[in-house]
């Protein structure tokens, strides 16, 4: 996995299949900021890099390097993890198969398709 911001950056935005202009609509700023974060011409600030990493749903550890791994971090990720204490049992395995489904759907998206 990548270790520097752009590449991080630009991982986690094309996870999410977010292109540079709906991420600039999520953050409020201007997609050739973006793209000049992605490239590596600029470095964000930090307002901004939190505004990116609400955005993406990680954390700025993540997009920093600090962390392998993109754990959930953001207000989305705080009111699911919040919602979900709230559920019955049943309905938290219910939630977590409903997840698993989605994630499986997003990876083969993401993944080459074999020819045969």
């Amino acid at each position: 996995m990548s270790q520097n911001f752009s590449d991080r950056l630009k991982e986690a935005r094309t996870a999410r299949q977010l292109s540079q202009a709906d991420l600039a609509r999520r953050t409020g700023l201007e997609p050739s900021a973006i793209s000049h974060f992605e490239t590596g011409e600029r470095s964000p600030s930090f307002k901004n890099l939190e505004l990116l990493a609400n955005a993406l749903n990680v954390s700025i550890d993540y997009l920093m390097g600090r962390v392998p791994e993109p754990e959930a971090a953001g207000p989305v990720a705080d009111k699911l993890f919040r919602d979900f204490r709230n559920l019955s049992a049943s309905d938290q395995d219910t939630l977590a198969q409903m997840a698993e489904i989605l994630a499986k759907k997003n990876m083969e998206r993401r993944s080459p398709q074999s020819e045969g």
